[in-house]
């Protein structure tokens, strides 16, 4: 099996992000449940850079709340963010150090993802909270787009 510092470096195209309870439940959650384009580029030097945007701007969106542990916060239906990261390869998880980000209380920042690499797919596992508090794993599926 190759490892994930072996793997991971790329670029990203996000196919899915869904919610899911401690349980394993899916939850429905306003904040993911739309249509969303993002990139998201590892480098083999161990810098990152993530886009999100939320698809239809086209009419106001509401101001995200403060972010939840773990997370990030969009400003006007966008996320962007950029740094360096570490991989830990015994736990499967990646560190990512935000140097930059859209949302000023971001920068700084410092944010743990289990990941997995299987092929031409990356899965991320984010453990976090949702609006309500509870403790929810957000999953998203990516595919290598370079």
């Amino acid at each position: 099996m190759s490892s994930l510092t072996t793997t991971l470096p790329g670029t990203w195209r996000l196919l899915s992000r869904v919610v899911y309870s401690a349980a394993g439940e899916r939850r429905s959650d306003p904040a993911e449940d739309t249509d969303h384009l993002a990139l998201l580029y590892y480098d083999r030097a161990g810098n990152f850079a993530a886009q999100f945007m939320k698809r239809d701007r086209s009419g106001p969106v509401a101001a995200a709340p403060a972010s939840a542990p773990n997370n990030s916060r969009s400003v006007g239906g966008y996320d962007a963010y950029f740094g360096t990261y570490t991989v830990n390869e015994a736990a499967g998880s990646v560190t990512q150090r935000l140097a930059g980000a859209l949302a000023p209380e971001n920068v700084g920042l410092v944010v743990t993802r289990r990941m997995s690499v299987d092929g031409d797919t990356l899965i991320v596992r984010v453990d976090t909270t949702s609006p309500q508090g509870e403790a929810v794993v957000r999953t998203l599926t990516w595919q290598r787009a370079g």
